[in-house]
This record gives structure tokens, sequence and C-alpha cells, in this order.
């Protein structure tokens, strides 16, 4: 038997390479390193947008398929991925995912036009499942008293990767060709392939079973739809209406079918459990709130400032103001990670939820100096980062290890779900209250005021459903490999 991650039993070699894990930090490390790098992935493309429809030679509309088709490819490939880790080994997952990335910032790279463009972008895409199955493979090979700082911080690489990585990307876009983001992504990915394949062991625990390829072809069918209605909302009109409700169909068939299967692709009675339901409820919040930040506050540090509201930053400094968002997520996460062990995940998502509240407050009347943006995304990026602290721990909680891949796919979904209603809602605020400055339409204060109340209310709401989680789970294994004793 070769050393992989062949279902099975292990060879004598594997076991004993097993025994031989490295420490802790190294493997903390390389996971956060391989989420870092998909998250950038997100952004790399944000500071060429508005050139994108000359790059590729397309309209204005059918460049933005280049942010959207990487939106549905992640929401997709995410929960997929995680039930085959699940079944065939998280690690051999993680590596799939990152070539699939590697390949997709090839194509991308040699790109011109918009078709191939997309088709690298897709296949970038898949690659942010990574940041789930991390989470899942720390619970396997991860000691438990570190296992929380841990989860907090691959957890929390979503946000940081997307918002240190958008300077980086703003520095290239304006000194480089272009095309050398793409070529940046890639090389990136060979490295965390190189770093995953060298340090990260082989998975041992495995559910075995049929993968459950009607249910992933339904729920892709429906996931796409309900996201293309949403983020197309204010475009296609009717279409985009017709499509969500064809997708809630889709998914609603789907859910009955998987009830009544032994091997479905998601265990809908263990995502129905209340702990799990509400946390995801609760996610779609958290996913709403850092897409307001990251979508609003950009146009306010960018607009010229003979708006009475724009700042008049050029790209590359509005991107450094918005690392305070990422910053916090990190230097919190460890912080969150203690007050989580000391009172509870369901704590610390409440708290979490709080947080970005008051920084939402702040927001609707704060947003007349750049400091003002500081604040803001400083103040959520602390919120965000206890409540990506919390989510997988509450998840992992509730669910048996086997199923633990998969159910934090579901729940990043669910993180995409908030975020694709954020940009529709920003979108149709932001452009209901605009002012002309000399020929460009800008939007009004109020409109930005609007954007952060209603992001109060969301923020509310899911601080009311954490309320409602219950404060004990059940108790599952954390470990199905050999650990280092402390």
């Amino acid at each position: 038997m070769t050393d992989s991650d062949d279902a099975g039993s292990l060879s004598p070699r594997e076991r004993r390479k097993l025994t031989r894990v490295r420490s802790d930090r190294t493997m903390i490390a390389t996971l956060a390193g391989t989420g870092l790098i998909a998250a950038f992935m997100q952004t790399l493309v944000t500071p060429i947008i508005p050139r994108l429809p000359v790059f590729l030679d397309s309209s204005t509309a059918d460049a933005s398929w280049v942010l959207t088709s990487t939106l549905l490819a992640a929401a997709i490939s995410t929960p997929i991925s995680g039930r085959l880790g699940d079944m065939y080994g998280k690690r051999r997952m993680v590596l799939i995912l990152l070539a699939l990335l590697v390949t997709g910032s090839v194509v991308s790279a040699l790109s011109n036009t918009l078709i191939p463009m997309v088709v690298g972008r897709v296949l970038q895409g898949f690659g942010l499942g990574v940041i789930a199955l991390g989470i899942s493979i720390l619970r396997d090979v991860i000691h438990p008293k570190n296992l929380g700082g841990a989860v907090a911080l691959v957890s929390a690489t979503l946000g940081i990767g997307g918002a240190l990585g958008l300077p980086l990307a703003a520095l290239i876009a304006d000194n480089l060709d272009w095309h050398f983001l793409f070529w940046l992504g890639g090389a990136l990915g060979l490295l965390a392939i190189v770093l995953v394949a060298t340090i990260i062991p082989v998975s041992t625990l495995r559910t075995g079973g049929r993968f459950d390829f009607a249910g992933a072809l339904g729920l892709a069918i429906g996931l796409v739809c309900v996201l293309l209605a949403i983020s197309k909302a204010t475009t296609w009109g009717l279409v985009a209406l017709g499509l969500g409700i064809a997708g809630l169909v889709v998914l609603a068939i789907w859910g009955y079918l998987e009830l009544r299967i032994h091997d479905p692709l998601i265990d809908l009675r263990v995502a129905a459990r209340r702990p799990v339901l509400l946390t995801n409820l609760a996610s779609i919040s958290v996913g709403f709130a850092f897409f307001v930040v990251s979508a609003s506050l950009p146009v306010v540090l960018e607009a010229p400032v003979a708006s009475g509201v724009g700042l008049g930053l050029p790209l590359l400094i509005a991107s450094l103001c918005l690392m305070p968002l990422g910053i916090a997520m990190f230097f919190v996460s460890p912080f969150a990670a203690r007050v989580t062990a000391a009172r509870g995940a369901r704590f610390s998502l409440i708290l979490g939820g709080l947080i970005i509240t008051v920084g939402f407050a702040f927001g609707t009347v704060l947003l007349d100096e750049v400091w003002h943006a500081l604040l803001v995304s400083t103040i959520t990026g602390i919120g965000v980062g206890f409540a990506y602290a919390a989510m997988p721990t509450l998840i992992m909680q509730s669910v048996p290890p086997t199923e633990t891949a998969a159910s934090n796919g579901l729940n990043s979904v669910m993180r995409t779900l908030g975020s694709s209603i954020a940009a529709t809602v920003v979108g149709i605020i932001l452009s209901s209250q605009l002012i002309m400055v000399g020929e460009v339409a800008v939007p009004s204060r109020a409109s930005f005021a609007w954007v952060f109340a209603v992001g109060t209310a969301v923020a509310l709401a899911g601080v009311i459903v954490g309320l409602f989680i219950p404060r004990r789970s059940p108790n599952y294994d954390t470990s199905s490999i050999p650990i280092q004793t402390p």
C-alpha cells in the first residue's frame, strides 16, 4: 500500500508516520496559511474590477461574472468537498481543491477574454473550501487544549486573507501587468500544496459509504438558483424572482429526498438539531455584517470629496484603511478562544454580535473622517473575530466527528448566503439615493446611514438567535489519530 489517503486499513509505514506527527503549532500555521491563500482569491480581482470590461473586451454586466462565478463555486463546492473529505480523507480533498485553485490561477493568468477568465475564477472559487476542511482537520490532529485557539485562527482566515490581500492586489494592479495577480495566486497555491502534503498527516477518520451524486447535483442546482436570484435581483428583475422560486423548490425536493436515503450528502437530521440550526441562522447575520463593511466603506473612502460624502482616497490607501478589519480578526482570535473556553462558544457568538452592532451603530453617524472608517472597520473586525471563532466550535460540539467537514461546509454556505443578501441590499440602498458630482453619480450620506442601520438590525437579529442556542451540547471525541502529550 502506498503512503496516501486511500481508504481501508493503514500500512505499518503509515502507522509509524502517524506517531511522528508535526507539532501542533506547525500544523496550525500550515492550515492557517492555506486558508489565507484561499481567502486571498476573493479579493484578487477587486482592484481591477472597473477595468475588467476593457481588459476582457466585454460589457460591464458580463464582466461582473468574474466575481459572481467565484462566489457560486465556493458556495457549491464547500459542502460537497466537506462530505467527500469525511468519506475519503480531508487532507486529500484539501490537496485536490488546492490543485484546482492553481489550475484556475493559470487559466486566468493566460486569459484575455471573458469565458476562460470565468472558468479560471470558478476553479479558484473551489479552493475556498479548504478553510472549512482545515477547521475539520484540526479536530482530528490537534491536542484538545490547543483546539479552541486553532479553530478561531483558521476560521478567521476568511476575513483576514481578504482584508490583507486587498492592498497587495491593489499594489500589483497599479504597478504591474494585471495577469501577474493570477500568477501570484498560482504560486501561492503551489506553496500551500507542498506545505499540506509534507506537514499535515493523512486522514484516518472516514465515514465510508457511497457518495450521494444526486444529492450533490440537487444542492448545486438549488444553491446556484437562489444565490443568482439574490445577487442579480436588481438587474434581472422577474427572471431573478423566478430563479429564486425555482431554487427554493429544488432545495425543498432535495431536502425531502436527503431524509430518505442511507448515505445523504448532508445529514439534515443533524443539521436540524437546535444548536446546529440556530448557529447556521446566526452565521447568515455574521456573513451579512462582514460584507456590509467590505462593500460600503471602499465607496466612502474613494468617492470624490466634492460629493460631501467621499474622502477622495486612491485605491491603495483605501485598501490599507480596510486592513484593520482583518488585523483585528487576527489579533482577537486567541483572546476569543480563551473567552470561548471560559464562557462557552454560545457566549462568544452573542458577544461578537453585540460588538458588531456597536460598530454599525457608529457607522450610522460617523463616516465623515478617515478615522471614522478605521473605527467602524476595527470594531466590526473584533466582533466578526469573536463570531468566527465561536461558530465552528458550536458546530463541532453538536455533530459527530464523522460529519465535521460536511457540517462546517454547510455553515460556510450560510455565511456566503448572508454575504450575498448583503450585496443585494447594499446595492439597492446605495443606488436608491444618488447625488451628481459633475457627471458622476455618488451615493448620498443618508444612503450609507441606512446601510449601517439595516446592518445593525441584522446583527441584533443574529444576537437574538444566539440567545436561543442551548448552553449544553452532546460531547463527542475530538481526535482520530494519536496526539502528542502536552
